[in-house]
């Protein structure tokens, strides 16, 4: 039934073009719109490692003496190293990033901006980073302060090849660093474990080596990005005692018990560090502790411009679909005498309500087709913004599907008070102003 349906609805859209031409369109645009501004949407908001991101956790304390309704988001030197060494947690990492001199192991090799990144021994199997050859550095390498680094694939291909380089070295500023380990092609988006090194959409890292060497190697500039002081600095090179925000925190957390008491620890821990002189605050401490999904959504890193041009979208489409079924009505209702014949010859109101609606459909999928055509240039002119995301900007088979069903979806709402109206007048009426 329903294929006689459909070659009924071929038929009936081949004489009248210019009106289906229009349906075509108006769904066409909507979906188009609709399409480009879900999809970026999609890309910025989705879960950067699922499976893990619920065990993960950014911490907060408040350590100055500025008056906050909220923790603060970075941490000192001494509060990081406090709570890594504590280790109350299943794994922790601190991160902090910046560009440094990268030099390949040729002689007389120009140098290579590069982020780099410093960090601590966990980060590698808590954010499941991927290993090409060899592995992160070990607890005692860490504890040694050992000049060792891991380095990403596309450095690896630029460098040496693509081949094995573990136990080779590169030149970091004006020191040698042994290689340890290279990754597989590792570059989440947002850049979560870093959102103030270099921007929450930024390209992958280069470079990753232990926090303790960067700080015993402090004149390598590896400071990060969003040094907040309170007070004014003393060492803008030596940033141990200052009294600086600008390291990042991680902790690893995979039970809700385990939650639980690392949220108490660290209100005990800021009672500590008031009772050191450390931390001043009246009643209970200011502290935080986010899942990865939550971090990202506290700290706003999809633009708020990409949720409002998502809603103006919506807002087109809904234009559309009203012409739509203004489009649909009338040519509906064109048709009341055909539709008295069939209702005559004993076709029963639902038989010509799914008539109509399989009508309404068909133009849904050509819709699709050309909202998938308006969406792909659409898309291709965000990858050409300047935008720091531009680059994510591309289709996935989740919102290829997304397309054709929002289409259809919208093509059937658009057809029911059409389809409705029209097997709605009697039989008789309809023959008879026919």
């Amino acid at each position: 039934m329903f294929g006689y349906y459909l070659d009924l609805a071929w038929r009936s859209l081949k004489r009248t073009p210019i009106l289906t031409s229009l349906m075509v369109l108006a769904i066409g645009l909507g979906i188009g719109a609709c399409i480009t501004t879900l999809t970026v949407l999609h890309l910025l908001s989705g879960d950067p490692i699922p499976g893990k991101s619920a065990q993960l956790f950014y911490p907060q304390v408040m350590p100055d003496t500025r008056s906050k309704t909220e923790p603060e988001i970075g941490f000192t030197y001494t509060d990081a190293t406090n709570l890594l060494r504590e280790h109350r947690a299943d794994r922790q990492a601190i991160v902090v990033s910046n560009n440094i001199k990268v030099f390949g192991p040729q002689a007389g090799a120009r140098p290579m901006s590069l982020s780099t990144v410093a960090t601590t021994t966990d980060f590698f199997p808590m954010f499941d980073v991927p290993f090409r050859y060899g592995a992160g550095w070990t607890p005692t390498e860490d504890g040694n302060r050992a000049r060792v680094a891991v380095i990403s694939q596309e450095l690896n291909d630029k460098l040496f090849g693509g081949g094995n380089s573990i136990g080779r070295n590169i030149r970091l500023d004006k020191w040698d660093f042994r290689i340890v380990g290279v990754l597989q092609h590792w570059q989440p988006q947002p850049r979560y474990y870093d959102l103030y090194g270099h921007g929450a959409f930024a390209s992958g890292d280069s470079v990753f080596i232990p926090f303790s060497t960067s700080r015993d190697l402090a004149d390598l500039g590896i400071e990060g990005n969003a040094l907040d002081c309170w007070e004014q600095l003393t060492d803008q090179v030596h940033l141990e005692n200052q009294p600086c925000l600008w390291l990042q925190y991680w902790v690893e957390l995979d039970t809700p018990a385990k939650v639980s008491a690392y949220r108490d620890y660290l209100v005990s821990y800021s009672e500590q560090q008031k009772a050191l002189g450390r931390f001043q605050f009246n009643g209970k401490p200011l502290t935080g502790l986010h899942d990865l999904m939550d971090w990202l959504g506290y700290l706003q890193v999809v633009p708020s411009d990409v949720r409002l041009q998502t809603w103006v979208a919506f807002g087109f489409l809904l234009v559309c679909l009203i012409n739509t079924v203004g489009l649909l009505l009338a040519k509906f209702l064109r048709r009341s005498g055909e539709i008295g014949v069939r209702r005559a010859l004993g076709a029963s109101r639902r038989a010509v309500f799914a008539q109509m609606l399989t009508e309404a459909a068909l133009v849904g999928v050509a819709g699709g087709m050309l909202g998938l055509l308006l969406a792909l240039t659409g898309l291709w002119a965000v990858r050409r913004s300047p935008t720091d995301y531009a680059a994510l900007a591309h289709l996935d088979l989740r919102m290829f599907l997304v397309t054709f069903a929002l289409s259809i979806a919208a093509s059937l709402v658009a057809g029911l008070l059409p389809a409705w109206r029209a097997c709605q007048i009697p039989p008789a009426l309809q023959l008879k102003s026919h």
